[in-house]
């Protein structure tokens, strides 16, 4: 792992400022640092790895990740040397286009006095930067840039009004915001050329409308599986001492025997276990443990401080975290890096590629009644029903109706809507003198006839993707890890793209042909379960109860009052209801998603407020 600042300025001060930048980005002293110049430009990597740094020709380039198609591109030296030769050979956005990794790059060309930033296909490593007349600069964490005198720490207001009353999914529907207003973010997939102070954005990739495969399911699998395997392969390649997140589903699972396959020995693995069995997978869990597993790691959570790990999250994020899973998962990274292992791996992206959501039914669906299958509509409107009702969230052919019309345009095929029920939930809650949401609507994008691929697309770029990959990458960073996820290899996505949805979804049960890649690799009780509990966190039990207290505190403070943000009456009815609904232990959706989000933003502000006042 490793972190890139740079700093193009003629000011006297550039030196040092250039040097703070560095500075906010290293942890703590035992990360090490590298520096270019050229003119006024100066160019910095730190970590712990190998600086990843490059100068020749009057070009200089950083990168933060890694390449894992050496192999096909060919060069010498660090990662940077060889995008540096790409880029002399094809441009900046054609160098890219040839790699297969999870990076974040700059590269400043001084003949033509141009910076170029570029960012992997996912979005896997993150990057930011300020383009003004006076100032360019650029970092992998908004609190570099933050470190410049002139680079203000005001909040982005739409991003605090959508974190504090709407869903997590709407969080990063903007692309190329970030939460401060004077900050901008590289989208995933985009180039960034910056001369003169004007940014000209542009991806470098993206998926298209292409024909579905026409090849059988088995053949399809046994693709799947050779390129899932490899990206595997591809990636242990590039770390030391690696461990895997174990949960009780597919995607973390199939990744984990991957790792058994390519290496013929069993692998570390850590999991999250809590006190509260709600989202507890021990049981799910066990079916690996004897085919794959050296040594099981769990990482039992039980009662909380919870406000006092969210503050050192903060720390770690220069944000709110999106959703509480990421606290366990925070806690996990520490008890990884203190059991010696340098890298972590997880299946992330597993459910948008296999249609893993319980969600995308609704989609599957819409495909399936847009192509006049009515039959088949109906089977697997039936299977679904048999498969999936819950005490919660019941399934049923009204509940089906209902969803369709909430979530799909019948009369433009392919064309998703915003599940206003869902994002609107909580926007009694905000005060909309602060920022009103009432004429909020998300960019939907639609580049495919199908409504499941736009849905899984919305998800990858948009929506459920974009926070969770800046989550893995910060907590890996804070820890000393490196972060791997083999699923987000553009190989395996761009074939998923192409997968008719029926091989997706059968029988209403999802991933089907990822059942079929893992023949032979997971243990059957493993890939043929149809249920599982869901990678998620008891956060309904640390806002209530003992957890309570704390949160009524913060609520009550002066600082939170008079933020003007929220609508401090209808809050407290929200915490008074959530903790009847989780006290009564009846079979009702309560207020966690909403109360974490609360309280990350709270704190987050108070980080805020604490630089402002040090600056």
């Amino acid at each position: 792992m490793s972190r890139i600042a740079g700093l193009l300025s003629a000011s006297p001060e550039s030196v040092r400022h250039f040097e703070a930048m560095l500075t906010a980005l290293r942890p703590d002293a035992t990360w090490r640092a590298a520096r270019e110049a050229a003119g006024s430009a100066r160019l910095g990597w730190c970590g712990w790895h190998e600086a990843n740094v490059a100068a020749t020709s009057g070009v200089i380039a950083v990168v933060d990740g890694r390449i894992y198609n050496r192999d096909e591109v060919g060069g010498e030296g660090t990662d940077a040397a060889v995008i540096a030769a790409l880029y002399a050979a094809h441009g900046f956005a054609g160098a890219l286009a040839r790699l297969n990794g999870d990076f974040a790059v700059a590269l400043y060309d001084a003949r033509r006095d141009t910076l170029w930033l570029g960012r992997d296909r996912f979005g896997v490593k993150p990057l930011y930067y300020v383009a003004r007349e006076d100032l360019v600069a650029f970092a992998s964490r908004p609190a570099a840039l933050l470190a410049l005198p002139s680079v203000p720490s005001a909040v982005n207001r739409r991003f605090v009004a959508l974190f504090a009353a709407s869903h997590y999914r709407t969080f990063d529907n903007d692309r190329g915001a970030s939460p401060f207003a004077a900050i901008a973010q590289l989208p995933a997939a985009h180039v960034a050329r910056i001369s003169g102070g004007v940014a000209d954005v542009a991806p470098y990739w993206s998926l298209e409308e292409r024909p579905d495969f026409d090849e059988s399911e088995d053949v399809l699998a046994e693709r799947y599986r050779e390129l899932l395997v490899d990206a595997v392969r591809r990636r242990l390649g590039t770390v030391a001492r690696p461990a895997f997140t174990l949960s009780g589903g597919m995607d973390s699972s199939s990744v984990l025997a991957s790792a058994v396959r390519v290496t013929g020995a069993r692998q570390h693995a850590f999991s999250s276990v809590y006190d509260d069995k709600t989202y507890d997978e021990t049981e799910e869990i066990r079916s690996m443990l004897d085919a794959a597993v050296e040594r099981w790691h769990p990482v039992r959570i039980g009662e909380t401080d919870t406000l006092a790990i969210v503050e050192r999250m903060i720390e770690a994020h220069d944000e709110p975290v999106a959703t509480a899973t990421w606290l366990s998962h925070y806690l996990l990274c520490g008890d990884v890096r203190a059991e010696g292992f340098g890298a972590l791996f997880g299946g992330l992206g597993g459910d948008e590629l296999n249609a893993g959501e319980y969600e995308y039914f609704m989609l599957f669906f819409a495909d399936l009644r847009a192509a006049g299958r009515d039959a088949d509509l109906r089977r697997e409107g039936e299977r679904w029903i048999a498969h999936h009702d819950h005490p919660i969230f019941r399934k049923s052919f009204d509940v089906m109706r209902d969803g369709l019309a909430r979530l799909c345009d019948p009369t433009r095929p392919g064309v998703c809507l915003p599940d206003q029920r869902r994002l609107r939930r909580y926007v009694s809650a905000l005060d909309p003198a602060y920022f009103a949401l009432d004429d909020f609507v998300p960019v939907m994008d639609h580049p495919f006839a199908s409504y499941l691929k736009n849905r899984t697309y919305q998800d990858m770029f948009r929506e459920t993707l974009p926070c969770c990959l800046r989550a893995l990458d910060r907590q890996a960073t804070a820890h000393g890890l490196d972060d791997r996820q083999p699923f987000l290899d553009h190989r395996l996505v761009e074939l998923m793209f192409r997968v008719p949805a029926t091989m997706k979804i059968r029988d209403g049960v999802t991933k089907h042909l990822l059942r079929l890649a893992t023949r032979g690799l997971l243990p059957e009780e493993t890939r043929t379960r149809v249920k599982k509990t869901g990678w998620n966190a008891p956060a309904h039990v640390w806002f209530s109860g003992k957890g309570r207290d704390a949160l009524m505190d913060l609520i009550g403070s002066r600082a939170f009052r008079e933020r003007g943000i929220y609508d401090v009456a209808r809050v407290r009815q929200l915490v008074d209801e959530h903790e009847r609904i989780v006290a009564s232990g009846r079979a009702e959706e309560n207020h966690m998603m909403f109360l974490w989000q609360l309280v990350n933003l709270e704190l987050w502000l108070r980080w805020v407020d604490g630089r402002e006042a040090r600056a």
